[in-house]
């Protein structure tokens, strides 16, 4: 899932710096510098990480509100939302859905930006800020997004520029502020690559978990082929892939939701209620490790109501087609609520049986 936003990270960034050069920097150009950046950054490891994601938001922040101050005035802030209160709420359902999609994976790579830590780091500093981080920029950043959305419904200008991608979109928002305004979207296009970098990163030491063969390759040499895919598939797909990602990616959420509920109920009831610690020294050794067939299960179940609940453009669900006109994306939540009922009955079962 990291690799697919690398993808689309390395086209968005590529269809800005194409817009910015017109006819001097094609999309695909873009795309080989995105990915190259992308993966320079991830290659050389989290503390370089660490120190470029700690200045570079500066820039971004800044590049953000002049973005809001160039383009407030187009923004439509009368639009009402359209169809009868059912339809209202599922589309609402389903943008949550996307939206928690699109942070959700976070869970699952999280722990990975914080292995050089002081062990003696609060895990309520550690918890809110990362929580704060996450949710703050994807609120700051939809909002803006919304009001641009609005204006491209409005303006013709807007509406021209969208249709050829979204890097033109975004400096004709800059429309008036000459190269101060196409500086912006250079700031905003290396925005990109600092979103996918840590991801690249992340992606690279998720190859290494896949066995004791796997986790013989260096770190660096699975980033090198993570960048040279994301290089590939965004080059190659610049004009398609995109669309595809964008519809396919929040479908690949869905297994993380009964996963991260497994994992809190395992931690939580069999552990911490149970006073029970973590065995850290037995990280991979099978014989020590629990067997896997109570969490397997409940996971599969778990996906069971992902898919009767999702709406998503390539499938909905009967349960999800309930909700509105044309159906509300509720297959997170029974995702989560199926797995979270079936897990703790069949781990308790596990336990008895197998001791582990």
């Amino acid at each position: 899932m990291q690799i697919g936003w690398g993808i689309i990270g390395c086209i968005l960034a590529g269809q800005m710096f194409s817009a910015i050069n017109g006819k001097g920097l094609t999309v695909a150009v873009g795309c080989v510098i995105s990915a190259l950046c992308i993966g320079l950054i991830a290659t050389f490891g989290i503390s370089i990480v660490h120190k470029f994601e700690r200045y570079a938001f500066i820039p971004q922040i800044v590049a953000f509100f002049v973005l809001i101050g160039s383009a407030g005035k187009n923004f439509d802030t009368s639009a009402v939302s359209i169809g009868d209160a059912t339809t209202i709420t599922a589309s609402r359902c389903s943008f949550f859905a996307l939206e928690f999609a699109g942070i959700i994976g976070f869970s699952s790579i999280g722990a990975d930006f914080y292995v050089y830590y002081p062990t003696g780091t609060s895990k309520r500093i550690t918890f809110f800020t990362t929580w704060s981080g996450c949710w703050l920029a994807l609120i700051f950043c939809n909002i803006i997004g919304v009001g641009i959305a609005t204006g491209v419904a409005t303006n013709p200008a807007w509406s021209d520029a969208y249709s050829i991608s979204s890097g033109a979109l975004l400096l004709a928002c800059y429309d008036g502020l000459g190269g101060f305004g196409s500086l912006c979207v250079v700031i905003l296009a290396f925005g990109s690559i600092t979103n996918n970098a840590p991801a690249t990163y992340a992606a690279a030491l998720t190859f290494q978990v896949l066995g004791r063969y796997a986790k013989a390759v260096p770190r660096w040499f699975w980033c090198v082929v993570i960048t040279v895919i994301e290089l590939v598939c965004s080059v190659a797909g610049r004009n398609n892939l995109f669309a595809i990602f964008m519809n396919f990616l929040p479908i690949m959420s869905y297994w993380i939701c009964p996963w991260l509920m497994i994992a809190l109920e395992e931690h939580i009831i069999f552990h911490v209620l149970r006073g029970v610690p973590f065995d850290w020294t037995a990280w991979e050794d099978k014989k020590k490790l629990p067997i896997g067939a109570a969490a397997l299960f409940a996971w599969l179940v778990g996906w069971a109501g992902a898919i009767i609940g999702m709406a998503q453009v390539w499938y909905h669900g009967p349960v999800a087609m309930a909700i509105g006109g044309y159906g509300g994306d509720i297959g997170a939540w029974l995702a989560i609520a199926f797995a979270g009922v079936t897990y703790p009955p069949l781990r308790y079962l596990e336990l008895k049986m197998f001791k582990r």
